[in-house]
């Protein structure tokens, strides 16, 4: 009897242990199955077409209008480039620069590069000028996207051209340096100098070019700064400050970065972020930006442009010396340490960057990719980065085809963008937890902080 009633009571345990044990595992579901419970609540491309047809079709149509413009303009600007070289080699202009350059310094080969280089500059300015006024001033205004009076503009671009004279002059004293030193291997010392530069530019810019054309001033608003110092610290950014950059006296396009190294980090962006999106589309374009830093795109893209600038050189330096050969005496051209031949080296150089334009593009859009994916993930803001993209498809086409991304997007389309966060968003978050996008928050001038 005994023995009976001890094997009853264990049966009854184990049936109600079991059923506990049941009971619990069916009230509390794993990861993986809250995520695909995640997914069957929220279609992601449902949810991509519903944020696509909050903009209305005449701003849809505005926006594709503008971005396809660019397309044209690629190609015109390339054609500009290309007429500018060709008109400076066969009248002869280059060749009597040089000597000019020549007559007034015959004992320094450096300064006669400079006398040289700056009236070239200076030339291709002028006959790119109409064309620059057009592109960056009419149409700008045109698709209300620029908010400067002509003069404004005007006196930035003698500021751009004043460093376009300091930067390329000093680039080109030492790139016809490496021709005359290395005539075989330019192609290759031409590479590391390049790329030598393009370091040193990347470096000093936040510092010392960028403050020419605009004012940075510390953030004062502490409802969106210490969000944004807080994804810096928990990423291991060294910043203890973020800066509002006045980009609205110029444009009405968002834009912020985190740039620099060795101490001279910076975490920037502009009034027009600040006036125009939520709090969660802040977090999402300041994630998104840590993400080229954290992920360290910078030294990546070098190591791409100087990758790329190598092949250019060396095909360069194959056809460069084919048309000197051709032409070279109808020219004025020597040879590639003739400073008359610039107008040759920059006409083979922007033929291989158009050919190769999407090629490059696909590089840095695959950057920004991994910089959205990181920014996702560190803000955890779908709906932030859903709104975000629709901002920036005030002048970036929504939704292409994939030939037209392929071809000319540096930057995901707005539907790849909010499909990536819409995907995430069904396998992270409960349905309803993501902050929806609302009232653009006052900035900080508004509000008085």
């Amino acid at each position: 009897m005994t023995n009976r009633l001890i094997l009853w009571s264990l049966a009854v345990s184990l049936f109600f242990a079991v059923s506990i044990a049941a009971s619990g595992q069916t009230a509390t579901p794993t990861r993986s199955e809250e995520a695909a419970q995640n997914v069957k609540r929220l279609d992601p491309a449902a949810a991509t077409q519903a944020w696509l047809a909050t903009v209305p079709k005449e701003k849809r149509e505005k926006s594709d209008a503008y971005f396809e413009g660019g397309y044209w303009l690629t190609l015109w600007n390339f054609f500009l480039a290309a007429g500018i070289s060709i008109f400076l080699l066969a009248s002869q202009i280059s060749a009597r620069l040089r000597d000019f350059a020549e007559r007034i310094c015959k004992g320094s080969l450096s300064l006669q590069v400079v006398l040289y280089a700056i009236p070239y500059f200076l030339l291709v300015a002028a006959l790119s000028f109409p064309l620059a006024v057009y592109q960056y001033f009419y149409r700008e205004h045109q698709y209300g996207l620029a908010t400067q009076s002509f003069m404004p503009w005007f006196r930035e671009q003698l500021i751009g051209l004043g460093v376009t004279l300091i930067a390329g002059t000093l680039l080109l004293v030492v790139l016809y340096a490496v021709f005359r030193r290395a005539p075989r291997a330019w192609w290759i010392w031409g590479t590391i100098v390049t790329v030598i530069f393009l370091f040193v530019g990347a470096f000093i810019s936040p510092l010392y070019i960028e403050p020419l054309f605009n004012t940075y001033k510390p953030l004062a608003n502490p409802k969106i700064r210490e969000p944004i110092l807080a994804m810096a610290r928990a990423n291991q950014i060294p910043a203890t400050q973020v800066f509002e950059v006045d980009a609205s006296r110029q444009t009405t396009r968002v834009s912020a970065n985190v740039s620099g190294f060795l101490g001279t980090t910076r975490i920037a962006l502009n009034d027009n972020l600040l006036k125009q999106c939520t709090l969660p589309e802040i977090r999402m374009v300041m994630a998104h930006e840590m993400g080229h830093y954290v992920l360290n795109h910078g030294a990546k893209l070098l190591t791409y442009s100087g990758i790329f600038i190598l092949v250019g050189f060396a095909l360069t330096r194959t056809l460069f010396d084919a048309a000197v050969r051709r032409w070279g005496n109808k020219w004025g051209v020597r040879d590639i340490a003739d400073p008359a031949g610039l107008p040759l080296l920059v006409l083979i150089l922007s033929t291989l960057l158009f050919g190769a334009t999407p090629l490059l593009n696909t590089v840095v859009r695959v950057t920004e990719r991994e910089a959205d994916a990181f920014g996702l993930n560190t803000s955890r803001e779908p709906d932030g980065m859903a709104q975000a993209a629709l901002k920036l498809g005030t002048y970036r086409k929504l939704d292409p085809t994939p030939l037209e991304e392929f071809i000319f997007y540096d930057h995901p389309s707005g539907r790849a963008r909010i499909r990536m966060a819409m995907d995430w968003k069904a396998a992270n978050l409960p349905t309803g937890e993501s902050t929806t996008v609302g009232t653009p928050l006052p900035s900080p001038i508004e509000d008085g902080q």
